[in-house]
């Protein structure tokens, strides 16, 4: 029961970290022209 104290509050920074570093990704852009990346492949240049 104890290691539910230490489990818990790191469960929850890990799922705060993990949405911080989403909403970082989704700001900077990293998500835009997705389709395009998949359509480079198959260009040639």
């Amino acid at each position: 029961m104890d290691i539910l104290y230490l489990l818990i509050p790191l469960s929850v920074i890990l799922v705060l970290c993990i949405l911080a570093g989403l909403w970082w990704a989704i700001h900077q852009g990293q998500f835009e022209g997705i389709e395009q990346e998949g359509e480079r492949i198959l260009r040639d240049d």
